[in-house]
C-alpha cells in the first residue's frame, strides 16, 4: 500500500501540470459562456424598458418581467445566477493557480521544512496540527486581504471598466510579458528585503501572531515565484467586472496553497513519499511562463481592435500562438533549454503526454491561417473578418462572397464602415439612426447587436452561431443588422458630442454613444445583447436576449421576431 501511494505521489507534479493546462482552457471557455461582458455605467438610473408586449407570446412576457426585475441594479446588469457563476469561475481559476504555485521552487521545498517545524515543536501532535491549521488560515487571510485591497483601492466601478480600457489593456499586456520573462529566468521579481526581514523577526512571537508572521514571511519570500501567478489572477479577476472578483480569486489561490501544509501536518509520514526537489521545479516555472506569454496576447489584441491599429489581425495572433505552443512542446521534450535548466536525461511518460497535448494544439491552429473557424478557441481570437486570407467565409454563401451582403453596390458606404470589421461578409450598419432609417425604407425588422472589441462572447457568437445554415440567411435577408460597439474610442465630430441626460456625462466617442443608447433605451450594459426592433415604432418585437450558443434556439428567437413583425 505504501509503495502504491509513493508511486502516485511521484506522478503528482506532472498530473497537476496536465490539470493546470487543461483546466485553464476550460475555465476560460466557461467564463466566456457564463458571464456577460460589460462596460461601466456608474451613477446611472435606469428608465423602464420600452417594449411592445401586447403582441408577445406569454413566454416572452414572462421573460420580460424576469429581466426587468433582475435589472433593478446596475452592477454589471447580469442576473444574480450569472454573477454567481462568474465568481465560481474566478474561484476555480484561482484554485488552479494555487495548485500551480505549489510546484514552484519557492514553495515546494518549503513543505517538509514548515510541516516538520510544526510537528516537532510540540510533544503533543494535536498542537502541531493546530499550529499548521492556523498557518493555513493565515495564508488565506493574507491573500484574501490582498484581493480586497485591490477592490478598495481601485473601486468596483473602476475594475469593471478596465476590461474595455485600451491603456490598461496595454499595461496588462506588458505586465504579463514581464511575468513570463521572470518565469523564463531573465530576472526575479522580489519585494524589498526589509519587508521579509521584518516578518521574520516577528515569527518568534508566541501564539497566533507568531504563526501569522510565519505565513507572511512565506508570502514575501516566495513572491519571486508566486508574484506572476498572483498578478495574472488579479488582472483576470479585475477585468471580469465582478465586484468581489479579486478577493474570490485570491480565496481560491490561498486555499489551494495552504491546504497541503495542513494535510501533511495531519499525515506527516506522507512527506517521505513526495518527489524530491530538482530541475523539474524549474520546468514548471518555464511552462507557466509560456502560458503567461500566450495569455498576454489577448490583451494586446483588445488594444489593437479598440484603436483600429490593424497590426494584430487574426492571422498574426494565430501565428504567435502556434509558435508559442510549439516552443512549449519542444521545451517539454527537452529540445529547448534555458540557462538555468537541468539536462533532461529522459522524458517521463506524463511529460510526453503533456507535450503531445501542447503540440497537437499547435497543429490544430494551423488551418486557422487559411480561415478555418477554430470554434473551440474562436472567443479569444480577433474577428474572422480581420483576416486577409480567408477561404472559409466565402463557402457560407456558395463561394460567392458578395452574395452575403444585403446591400447593393450602388448604395453609399455606411457610416463608420471603414472602421469596423464586417462579420461573415455581412454589411451591417454601425450607426443607430442610419440603420433604422434604412430598415424603414426597405420594410424590414432591425436586429441591433450591442457588441464590443474586447467581448469574447460576441466573437464566439459570430464564429459559432451566426454561420449556421438557418441563422445566417435570416441575418442576411430578413433583418437589417446594426452593430453598435460600446468600447470603441473613435472621437465623434464636435457637433455630435453631447451630455447624456441618462448618465449626465459628456459623450465624446462612438463607444460612449452606443453605450448610452443601450443603457437609456434597453436597461442594460452587458454584451452581446440582441434587440429585435420594429423600425417604425422603434419598440422591441420580443424580449432582447444575450449570448445563446445553441443555433437552433437562436434561430427560433430570430424567427419569432420576424413572425411578429409580419
Amino acid at each position: 500500500m505504501k509503495n502504491h501511494i509513493k508511486t502516485h505521489l511521484k506522478r503528482l507534479p506532472y498530473l497537476l501540470l496536465v490539470l493546470f493546462c487543461l483546466l485553464t482552457v476550460s475555465v476560460q471557455a466557461a467564463s466566456s459562456k457564463q458571464k456577460a461582458d460589460s462596460v461601466s455605467t456608474a451613477d446611472v438610473q435606469f428608465k423602464p424598458l420600452t417594449a411592445d408586449t401586447t403582441s408577445m407570446p406569454a413566454k416572452h412576457v414572462v421573460q420580460a418581467s424576469i429581466r426587468n426585475h433582475s435589472a433593478a441594479k446596475i452592477a454589471g446588469v447580469t442576473t444574480p445566477v450569472k454573477k454567481s457563476l462568474s465568481l465560481w469561475t474566478i474561484f476555480i481559476a484561482g484554485f488552479i493557480g494555487g495548485l500551480a504555485a505549489l510546484l514552484l521552487p519557492c514553495i515546494f521545498p518549503m513543505l517538509p521544512l514548515t510541516v516538520g517545524f510544526f510537528t516537532k515543536r510540540h510533544s503533543n501532535p494535536k498542537k502541531g496540527i493546530l499550529d499548521a491549521a492556523i498557518y493555513g488560515l493565515s495564508i488565506i487571510l493574507i491573500y484574501v486581504g490582498l484581493g480586497m485591497l485591490i477592490t478598495v483601492i481601485f473601486g468596483a466601478d473602476a475594475l469593471n471598466a478596465l476590461s474595455t480600457n485600451g491603456i490598461f489593456n496595454f499595461v496588462f499586456f506588458l505586465l504579463l510579458v514581464v511575468f513570463a520573462a521572470s518565469f523564463f529566468g531573465a530576472f526575479e521579481i522580489t519585494l524589498p528585503n526589509k519587508w521579509a526581514n521584518k516578518a521574520e523577526e516577528n515569527t518568534e512571537r508566541k501564539g497566533f501572531a507568531g504563526i501569522f508572521f510565519m505565513a507572511a514571511a512565506l508570502a514575501l519570500v516566495s513572491f519571486s515565484c508566486t508574484g506572476p501567478i498572483i498578478g495574472t489572477l488579479l488582472v483576470q479577476a479585475a477585468t471580469s467586472g465582478a465586484r468581489l472578483g479579486p478577493a474570490v480569486g485570491m480565496l481560491g489561490f490561498s486555499i489551494a496553497l495552504s491546504f497541503p501544509f495542513v494535510l501533511f501536518a495531519l499525515f506527516p509520514s506522507w512527506l517521505n513519499n513526495l518527489p524530491k526537489s530538482g530541475g523539474w521545479l524549474n520546468s514548471v516555472k518555464v511552462f507557466l511562463g509560456f502560458l503567461e506569454l500566450g495569455l498576454s496576447l489577448k490583451f494586446l489584441s483588445n488594444v489593437d481592435l479598440t484603436y483600429h491599429w490593424h497590426l494584430f489581425d487574426r492571422e498574426v495572433f494565430l501565428v504567435l500562438w502556434i509558435v508559442i505552443a510549439a516552443l512549449t512542446g519542444f521545451y517539454l521534450l527537452g529540445k529547448l533549454k534555458f540557462g538555468h535548466d537541468s539536462d533532461v536525461a529522459y522524458i517521463s511518460v506524463p511529460r510526453l503526454f503533456l507535450a503531445i497535448i501542447v503540440l497537437s494544439f499547435s497543429v490544430y491552429m494551423v488551418p486557422g491561417l487559411w480561415g478555418a473557424p477554430l470554434k473551440s478557441i474562436a472567443a479569444f481570437l480577433p474577428p474572422q473578418a480581420s483576416q486577409d486570407f480567408d477561404l472559409y467565409t466565402p463557402t457560407l454563401s456558395g463561394g460567392n462572397s458578395n452574395a452575403v451582403s444585403t446591400i447593393t453596390s450602388n448604395e453609399a458606404p455606411h457610416k463608420y464602415a471603414n472602421l469596423f470589421d464586417k462579420p461573415l461578409n455581412l454589411n451591417p450598419f454601425f450607426d443607430y439612426k442610419e440603420g433604422v432609417a434604412y430598415a424603414q425604407k426597405v420594410h424590414k425588422p432591425v436586429i441591433i447587436d450591442f457588441t464590443g472589441h474586447a467581448c469574447v462572447n460576441c466573437r464566439k457568437m459570430e464564429a459559432t452561431v451566426w454561420p449556421d445554415k438557418k441563422v445566417l440567411p435570416l441575418l442576411k435577408d430578413s433583418y437589417v443588422l446594426i452593430q453598435l460597439y460600446v468600447d470603441d474610442k473613435t472621437e465623434l465630430p464636435a457637433n455630435e458630442q453631447y451630455v447624456s441626460s441618462f448618465s449626465h456625462r459628456k459623450v465624446t466617442n462612438i463607444g460612449a454613444l452606443n453605450s448610452d443608447i443601450q443603457a437609456t433605451r434597453f436597461n442594460t450594459n452587458s454584451q452581446p445583447y440582441y434587440v429585435l426592433l420594429n423600425p417604425v415604432t422603434e419598440t422591441t418585437l420580443v424580449t432582447p436576449e444575450g449570448a445563446d450558443y445553441d443555433p437552433a434556439a437562436y434561430y427560433t428567437y430570430l424567427q419569432s421576431g420576424l413572425n411578429l413583425f409580419k
